[in-house]
């Protein structure tokens, strides 16, 4: 019998070449099925691949937002924020579940009874958490409870204290939710128009501010938001984090409105009242004489006492936005904040950015001495013999005591605590007399007559 013989390689080879069918693919095709599959083999070694597994479990962390002419994606991306801060929402305890929370506790008051106070100690406090459900479960922890103890002998905290916290907490959650809605980008801050929106939806809902008619409307808008933007954005970036609105007291000062028994005294002292805001827009009215909606720089000088010097105007109408050479009604109310509030650190800065003429972040002797200048001036036109220079150069470098014996930077008048009086001697004719006659004018509640008058000077 015959041996069969096995047939070359190359022969099989050959056979196998001549039945596969040729392709008729041109290198452009070539190249485009190259490049795909060398995306391919990238991107899955740029995942990872399989020799790291570790790789698929860490999560994404970078979202890039949307273009403008992705609508739908824009549109999707509204869609989830939406429905996002609708199950937040649902998940804040209403009206009927704080009542309920505040029966559990009372019942689970823990002896001895000191007058009206009820008290829980940390057993019935976790007793509380399990009887109230899941829903509550966040509010109870060791970590609150550890801080709302006081000197009780017991180790107790009090109910009260206790349900204070809890309606804070979910008013803060509450407000967050109501603030989101208006944040357009979706990026945790306000823009001037989102506040101004929300400001203005605001208003119906605060009794205090029922008497307004409703072409103050915008006047009214423009004056509140204007006190968190002059606080809360010192960059002038033209946005503010909704932490920041939640975390200062202008949001409690608003919403204070609510009451409508509000002191006639605690309305003029809040910025958002009705009273207020009238008497800082009628003092803009009263200034323009001319009523063109503006202000020039003679108009502004007349504003509160009419002594500040003509050398500081000048400078605010160089620094501040200005419409050929006057002022409108929004850079007005950043001025009146300034002033009105130069203890703070953000009146403080606003004035010594007009008085760093060439912005060097510092005031040196030459820029206390030519804003002193125009105080003298104004003191001979009161048929007062000027004060030297050196004199008062000295106690406001003694009041300030900065880090560099020549120069006072805007940190230096914020921590030194008197930055307001400093300000007030360079700019200011009639906070000078003050600070001159600090030791005469002792505030006395029996005697109001301790006033300076710049005409019995």
């Amino acid at each position: 019998m015959a041996t069969e013989t096995k047939p070359h390689w190359s022969d099989t080879l050959k056979r196998r070449l001549a039945n596969t069918p040729k392709e008729n693919k041109s290198e452009e095709e070539k190249k485009t099925e190259e490049t795909a599959l060398f995306t391919k083999y990238f991107t899955q070694l740029k995942g990872g691949g399989t020799e790291d597994e570790s790789y698929k479990a860490i999560p994404r962390f970078y979202y890039k937002l949307p273009a403008e002419d992705e609508v739908l994606r824009q549109k999707l991306r509204e869609e989830s924020r939406a429905v996002f801060l609708q199950r937040k929402s649902r998940e804040l305890l209403d009206n009927e579940e704080l009542q309920n929370l505040w029966f559990l506790l009372e019942k689970h008051q823990v002896p001895p009874f000191y007058g009206e106070e009820a008290m829980v100690n940390y057993e019935a406090y976790v007793l509380v958490r399990e009887k109230a459900g899941p829903k509550y479960r966040k509010f109870f922890t060791a970590k609150v409870y550890a801080k709302l103890l006081s000197n009780d002998p017991y180790g107790r905290i009090s109910i009260v204290q206790f349900f204070n916290y809890v309606m804070r907490k979910v008013w803060l959650h509450q407000t967050r939710i109501g603030l989101s809605l208006y944040d357009v980008a979706g990026q945790g801050y306000l823009r001037e128009s989102d506040l101004e929106n929300y400001i203005l939806e605001l208003i119906p809902t605060l009794p205090q501010l029922d008497g307004l008619e409703k072409s103050f409307y915008s006047f009214y808008v423009c004056t509140s938001v204007r006190k968190y933007f002059f606080f809360l954005d010192p960059l002038r970036t033209g946005k503010i984090k909704i932490q920041d609105i939640l975390a200062c007291s202008f949001l409690d000062d608003l919403l204070e409105l609510r009451d409508e028994e509000l002191s006639k005294e605690s309305q003029e002292s809040n910025w958002f009242s009705a009273p207020s805001a009238l008497r800082v827009y009628g003092q803009y009215l009263n200034l323009d004489k001319d009523h063109n909606g503006m202000l020039s720089k003679e108009e502004l000088s007349r504003y509160g006492t009419a002594t500040l010097t003509s050398v500081f105007l000048d400078r605010v109408f160089q620094e501040c936005l200005t419409y050929d050479g006057e002022m409108d009604y929004k850079t007005y109310l950043d001025f009146v904040l300034a002033l009105e509030n130069k203890k703070e650190p953000a009146g403080i800065q606003y004035i010594f950015k007009l008085l760093d003429m060439e912005n060097r972040g510092y005031l040196n002797v030459f820029s206390l001495n030519y804003f002193f200048r125009a105080i003298q001036e104004q003191m001979k036109q009161h048929g007062q013999e000027p004060v030297s220079f050196q004199d008062v150069k000295d106690e406001i470098f003694d009041m300030v005591k900065p880090q560099d014996p020549y120069k006072i930077t805007l940190q230096d008048l914020v921590n030194c605590c008197q930055g307001d009086t400093v300000v007030s001697i360079l700019i200011d004719l009639n906070g000078f007399w003050t600070y001159e006659n600090r030791e005469v004018l002792v505030p006395s509640d029996n005697d109001s007559s301790n006033t300076v008058d710049l005409e019995d000077t």
